[in-house]
């Protein structure tokens, strides 16, 4: 059950085939097994073994997936915490998974001056060099090979990463083996993977699924940890020597892209497929891409850390009725629920715990298509509980013998079972007006002509839409108040900039947001 096997079986069919290719290098399928092979090796040398927890901060590269695969080869637990976060964050996520083993750059063992609970930790490695108090692995090297990838059960643990905490504090989300697996199953189903195939991708979780089905990934040339904030040229560039025929990354990474191959006339023309996620896929980003590469179906996928993928649309289905219909407030089309998942639409009862129910209870509580209520998933790859269970109680319910995900989204189905997403239940408002989710009013707004970004608050008791404008642009205020009329809103504030989540660069923060208000 081991996922490493998965790419040992890769490494016969494929060995030749490039598995990885990073600005700095490629490595083909055979030579990626074999060099994680002698990494695990090199890392049990230096005291790591199955059954630990190794703590990874290495940028996305040949070096991280070398790493990554090496330590599922031995059952070490590879675990995954945002530097950005913070360094109080950073230490609060280490002292929930105390982890046993540091590999990292050489730049990464700096956070060692800064952070106590990364120097706590017993062994450390660096993988690029020489750092004083570490072991240098030297992931290039050819060496003795650790054998193949060890046995092991289904709910052992391969990953642990954290939640964003964007709606409390990070939640430590366990990914099994087994889990792994599945979620590789679904995801070659909804992203179409193919063997052979080139994806230029941003998303770590995509790279997993891909060295698992034959298709060569390529790590672009930019700084990810800002995919809003990368240089266009330079990944552009890139796509032109490698050819990928697909994509998958943050909608706002690809803003940046098609903003700068519509501004030089260059279309995007070796790409055949794209997908996009992480944050909501407003229409605008969807016909900036069209246009960009026309070449291109493009696929809007919903998910989250706990479940993905949930639902995904190819956009050549949005109807023009469906715009319309995102115009006047419906929320946002994101398409049927996978077959790898059921979903159902619950009353909204955000903050409050839930369970546990009888199945039919369940099905009872369960909402009828139009209406708008709390979307809840299960399925195999959908994660059944948090670390020590910290976190289970508001998001996750018991049913019978099996455990529903609270995604903490809400949204609705149509008459044709597709889903239509409304935004977070915690930002709802809720005045003498009724009840209006905020994707109702962002999505209608975000067409508008000079809205970089907008965002819909309620901000001193009144209904107020903040809007990030486009330079150069007319002001869209009048246009805006026109087309949201229905929407009751008592302003519209104009900001310079409306902050956003640092994993994707594309999902507003509305916590942040409100600080700036209150200085305004």
């Amino acid at each position: 059950m081991n996922i490493a096997a998965i790419l040992e079986e890769q490494a016969l069919a494929r060995g030749d085939a490039s598995a990885l290719v990073d600005p700095r290098g490629t490595i083909t399928f055979a030579e990626l097994n074999a060099a994680a092979a002698a990494a695990a090796a090199r890392f049990q040398a230096a005291g790591v073994g199955a059954g630990m927890r190794a703590l990874v901060l290495c940028p996305m590269s040949i070096a991280l997936y070398t790493t990554l695969v090496a330590l599922f080869r031995m059952r070490v637990t590879a675990v995954f915490v945002d530097p950005s976060a913070g360094r109080s964050t950073l230490d609060a996520c280490l002292r929930r998974v105390r982890p046993d083993a540091f590999i990292g750059t050489r730049k990464a063992h700096l956070l060692r001056l800064t952070s106590p609970a990364i120097r706590s930790i017993r062994v450390k490695m660096t993988i690029d060099g020489w750092a004083p108090g570490a072991y240098s692995i030297d992931l290039g090297a050819a060496g003795r090979a650790a054998g193949s990838p060890a046995r092991c059960e289904a709910d052992e643990p391969a990953i642990i990463t954290f939640t964003s905490g964007s709606t409390g504090a990070p939640k430590a989300a366990v990914r099994s083996h087994g889990f792994l697996i599945a979620q590789h199953r679904a995801l070659v189903g909804s992203l179409s993977l193919r063997a052979g195939e080139i994806d230029l991708t941003t998303l770590p979780i995509f790279v997993l699924a891909n060295l698992a089905s034959g298709v060569t990934s390529v790590i672009p040339d930019a700084d990810l940890r800002a995919p809003g904030a990368i240089d266009p040229p330079r990944v552009i560039a890139q796509i032109g020597r490698s050819g990928p025929t697909r994509i998958a990354a943050s909608p706002a990474f690809l803003d940046r892209l098609a903003d700068e191959a519509l501004r030089t006339g260059r279309p995007l023309s070796s790409f055949r497929r794209i997908f996009t996620g992480g944050a909501p896929v407003f229409p605008r980003t969807v016909d900036a891409l069209a246009a960009a590469a026309p070449e291109a179906s493009i696929v809007a996928v919903y998910g989250s850390t706990e479940a993905e993928p949930i639902a995904s649309i190819d956009c050549r289905e949005i109807t023009a009725d469906d715009r319309i219909a995102m115009q006047q407030g419906a929320g946002l089309l994101t398409g049927p629920p996978e077959s790898s998942v059921e979903l159902r639409i619950l009353p909204d009862r955000f903050g409050t715990p839930c369970g546990p129910w009888a199945v039919d209870e369940l099905e009872r509580l369960a909402l009828p298509s139009g209406e708008i209520g709390e979307i809840v998933v299960t399925g195999d790859h959908v994660l059944s509980g948090y670390l020590d269970g910290a976190g289970d109680e508001e998001t996750k319910i018991a049913v019978g013998d099996r455990v529903w995900h609270r995604t903490g989204d809400a949204g609705c189905l149509d008459r044709d079972g597709r889903l239509w997403l409304m935004g977070r239940c915690s930002e709802r408002v809720s005045d003498e007006h009724g009840v209006v989710y905020p994707f109702a009013v962002e999505c209608a707004a975000s067409g508008v002509p000079g809205v970089v970004r907008c965002a819909f608050v309620r901000h001193n008791g009144r209904r107020v839409l903040v809007v990030e404008r486009q330079g150069g642009k007319a002001s869209p205020v009048d246009i805006l108040r026109q087309r949201l009329a229905w929407a009751q809103l008592a302003d519209i504030i104009t900001v310079p900039r409306i902050p956003v989540d640092r994993r994707h660069n594309a999902k507003v923060d509305y916590p942040a947001l409100r600080k700036t208000l209150a200085h305004l």
